[in-house]
């Protein structure tokens, strides 16, 4: 019995002893550890710009939807997408489909009018007999000449009526016909929906009528974007902005911001407002139209002021400050009054000099 008593007080003591040891031999150890040291970093001169982002495409500003002015059959088309037209060029012909009773109503008017041709030339040849015989005056004659005059001319309305009917062009106009469909402006091609064979409406009060063309001026393009509202009040008409072409790598091009919508819409939870800017493109300089963009819009820029990195900067109730090397890792608070800032680098505007070396307070080192 006492043998065993005496083994578990061993076993005790003998546990004591190693945990004791064991402390004794951590806190030395500990005591050895280097304390942490700090990097530092100085100002520096540099610029700032406090920028947003705006999703958008690059449009023509006026692309012309080309429509014909009579309804048929595309006979052909002489323009293909990529083409430069310019004003009054011939896009494509129509092959006019005529109208069954509105062709039989000018068929019928024609012959009227060439009967009542025919008896006005009667009238005006026995009249005019009667003038050289002396029986009447040039007086009396004078109303069978402008009834002569009246029935050749409704002869030759009735004509074109018809030719317009069944051919679309007159006879006194032909070189200007409903059938050739003309560019009204110039630029290049962008589509040209319909293909040879196609069946066209002409455009009227009910119907916008068949595209067939449209037609824009490349030179002249917009970009066009919209831009969350809590940064719609730092916009204003006339400001640079820089264009991010997504198909085209590196692509840097300027552009003047025209237009703020006055009114926005609610997309996806967010008040988006519209906003235009023409681009600014250089000598033969091309893009195309329907390309996707990101418009950089520099709400605020600093250039060459003395800037130091948001890593520096601590806060307090007090406000902004800084921690500035005074010895070998020995730092004294510095307070600070900070300008602008894009998120990365601060304007400092004082409280530090540039010689300063400045605590980088999140980033200790262990050696």
């Amino acid at each position: 019995m006492k043998k065993g008593s005496l083994f578990v007080l061993t076993l005790v003591l003998l546990s004591v002893l190693s945990v004791g040891t064991y402390t004794l031999i951590f806190l030395k150890e500990k005591e050895q550890i280097e304390p942490a040291t700090y990097r530092t970093e100085q100002p520096r001169t540099g610029d700032i710009m406090l920028k947003t982002m705006a999703t958008g495409t690059i449009q023509p500003r006026q692309e012309i939807l080309m429509k014909p002015n009579i309804s048929g059959i595309i006979r052909d088309v002489l323009v293909e997408a990529g083409d430069t037209v310019r004003t009054g060029d011939v896009l494509a012909e129509v092959t006019v489909v005529p109208n069954m009773g509105a062709l039989s109503s000018a068929e019928s008017r024609l012959e009227r009018a060439k009967i009542g041709r025919s008896d006005a030339e009667q009238n005006h040849a026995r009249n005019a007999q009667l003038l050289e015989e002396g029986v009447i005056s040039e007086a009396d004659f004078q109303p069978f000449m402008t009834t002569l005059a009246n029935a050749e001319e409704e002869v030759l309305a009735a004509e074109d009526n018809l030719r317009i009917i069944r051919d679309g062009v007159t006879s006194r106009n032909q070189g200007v016909s409903n059938t050739l469909i003309r560019s009204t402006i110039g630029g290049m091609v962008l589509d040209v929906p319909i293909k040879r064979g196609n069946s066209v409406i002409e455009a009227n009060n009910f119907n916008e009528g068949t595209t067939i063309a449209s037609v824009a001026d490349m030179a002249d393009l917009i970009f066009i974007g919209k831009i969350d509202e809590s940064e719609v009040e730092k916009l204003f008409v006339g400001m640079d902005l820089v264009l991010r072409i997504g198909a085209i790598e590196g692509s840097s091009i300027p552009a003047t911001l025209e237009y703020i919508a006055p009114k926005g819409l609610e997309e996806n939870g967010a008040v988006q407002f519209e906003i235009k800017a023409a681009v600014r493109l250089e000598k033969d300089q091309f893009l195309r139209a329907g390309y996707s963009a990101n418009a950089d819009v520099v709400l605020d820029k600093r250039t060459q002021v003395p800037v130091m990195s948001e890593l520096l900067v601590q806060y307090d109730e007090a406000g902004s400050f800084v921690e500035v090397e005074i010895g070998n890792q020995l730092f004294e608070r510095r307070n600070v009054e900070l300008g602008l800032s894009d998120g990365i680098s601060v304007e400092i505007l004082s409280g530090v000099e540039m010689d300063d070396r400045i605590k980088v307070w999140n980033q200790p080192q262990f050696n």
